[in-house]
C-alpha cells in the first residue's frame, strides 16, 4: 500500500490522498530537508544506490540522479538500499504521528452521531489529548474540533443534495444534536439557509457589471452580502456565460449605471491602492478560509511560495492543498492569489493566465 500522502481538503472535509512524487514540491522537500515529508516521500540516488528520507543530512544530490518513491518496499525493489544515516526503513516519529492522525480521522468519520471529546480521540489514537491536538493541527491545519465540524457539514450537504432528505432528517443523519447548530453553520459556510441550498439556491439576487481593463474585460458580481465573483476574459459573452454556469439558478441582474463596487475592483486590477477592504460573499471551507486569510496578509507587490503559505497556516505538508485553494478562489484580485508563486519563483498556475499574474504583481510593486 502506498504511504505517500498529503493532507488536502474535499469540500469541508480534510482527506488523505496520494500525490505525484515527481512534481516541484517533492524536489523542494529534498532540497530544504523538510521533515514534514518524512514517511510520505523517499528518494533514491542512482549514483550511490542509496535511498533516504527528505530530511536526511547527507549531501544533496543532483536532480537528474534522483528517483522518488511512495514507500520503502518500492525503493528496495528498484535496487536501492537504505541510508545508514537517516534509516528510512525504520519507523520514525513522523510516521507514527501521521498514523495516529489517520486513526483519529477515521474514528471521527465513523462516529459523527456521537459526542467526540479530545480525550476519547486521544485514547483511540494512542496519544494524550494535548499531544493529539498539536500533531493533528500540524498535519491537517485544523484542530480536531474544526475537523469534526467540517465532516458534519459535508455529511449534511450530502444528505440534502445527494440523498434528497429534508432538512430535519439530514440534520440528525449528519450527527447534529439540534437544528439551530446547522443553521448557524449553514449561514456561515454556505451563505444561505439549508432549504435554499437543497433547492440549488434559486432566486438568490446577484447583481453584476462589466468594465474594460488593461487586462481585458472585467466582470464583478455581488450579492447583498458582498462580492461573490470576479472574472477576467477577452469578451463579454465569455464572461456572461461563465457567470450563468457558476450561478445557474440565481436571479442575475446587470447593474444599472456606474457601480462603485465594480470601480473598486477595477482600481485593484490597475494596481491602485485600495481605499478599504471589500466585503465578499463566497462559500469556502475551513481550510480555504485559513489560506485566504494568509493571502490577505501578503503585502502588495510581494510574493510567497505555496510552501510558505502552507507553513504560515500551520500545515507545512499541505502545499498542494494550498495551490488548490488558490486555483479555486472565486474572487480574483480581491483575495490576492496572484501573490503566490512556485518555490522557484515561476509565475504559473494562475486561473487568468501567467501574463495577467505578472502584470498585477508589477503594478503592485510600482505602487510601493
Amino acid at each position: 500500500m502506498n504511504t505517500l500522502t498529503e493532507i488536502v481538503e474535499t469540500d469541508t472535509v480534510m482527506a488523505l490522498r496520494p500525490v505525484d512524487p515527481t512534481n516541484d514540491p517533492a524536489w523542494q522537500a529534498v532540497i530544504t530537508q523538510d521533515r514534514a515529508w518524512d514517511g510520505r516521500l523517499y528518494y533514491g540516488v542512482r549514483s550511490t544506490g542509496i535511498y533516504c528520507r527528505p530530511s536526511c543530512p547527507s549531501r544533496r544530490p543532483r536532480r537528474d540522479q534522483v528517483e522518488f518513491f511512495f514507500d520503502t518496499p518500492s525503493a528496495e525493489q528498484a535496487g536501492f538500499r537504505a541510508c545508514r544515516r537517516c534509516h528510512p526503513n525504520q519507523p520514525g516519529r513522523e510516521d507514527a504521528q501521521l498514523a495516529a492522525v489517520k486513526k483519529a480521522c477515521e474514528h471521527i468519520r465513523e462516529n459523527l452521531d456521537a459526542t467526540l471529546s479530545l480525550e476519547e480521540l486521544g485514547a483511540h489514537a494512542g496519544m494524550s489529548p494535548f499531544h493529539l491536538q498539536r500533531v493533528f493541527k500540524k498535519a491537517t491545519g485544523l484542530t480536531p474540533k474544526q475537523y469534526i465540524a467540517g465532516c458534519r457539514l459535508a455529511a449534511f450537504k450530502q444528505e440534502l443534495r445527494l440523498n434528497r432528505r429534508n432538512v430535519t432528517e439530514a440534520t440528525y443523519e449528519a450527527g447534529y444534536s439540534s437544528g439551530s447548530r446547522i443553521y448557524e453553520r449553514a449561514n456561515e459556510e454556505m451563505g444561505m439557509t439549508p432549504a435554499s441550498y437543497r433547492k440549488g439556491a434559486p432566486g438568490v439576487a446577484i447583481e453584476w457589471a462589466i468594465a474594460d481593463s488593461s487586462l481585458g474585460k472585467l466582470l464583478v458580481a455581488r450579492t447583498a452580502r458582498g462580492i461573490c465573483s470576479v472574472q477576467l476574459a477577452d469578451s463579454e459573452r465569455e464572461l456572461e456565460k461563465a457567470l450563468k454556469q457558476e450561478f445557474p439558478k440565481a436571479d442575475l441582474r446587470r447593474a444599472a449605471g456606474k457601480a462603485a463596487w465594480l470601480e473598486a475592483v477595477l482600481a485593484k486590477v490597475e494596481g491602485k491602492p485600495a481605499e478599504a477592504a471589500l466585503p465578499v460573499d463566497i462559500r469556502m471551507t475551513a481550510f480555504q478560509r485559513r489560506v485566504y486569510h494568509a493571502l490577505l496578509q501578503i503585502p502588495a507587490g510581494e510574493t510567497r511560495s505555496y510552501q510558505q503559505v502552507a507553513k504560515a497556516i500551520g500545515a507545512p505538508a499541505a502545499t498542494r492543498a494550498v495551490a488548490r485553494a488558490c486555483a479555486t478562489n472565486p474572487v480574483a484580485v480581491v483575495i490576492p492569489c496572484h501573490r503566490v508563486v512556485r518555490g522557484t519563483g515561476e509565475l504559473s498556475g494562475y486561473r487568468w493566465g501567467a501574463g495577467r499574474k505578472r502584470a498585477l504583481l508589477e503594478r503592485e510593486a510600482g505602487q510601493r
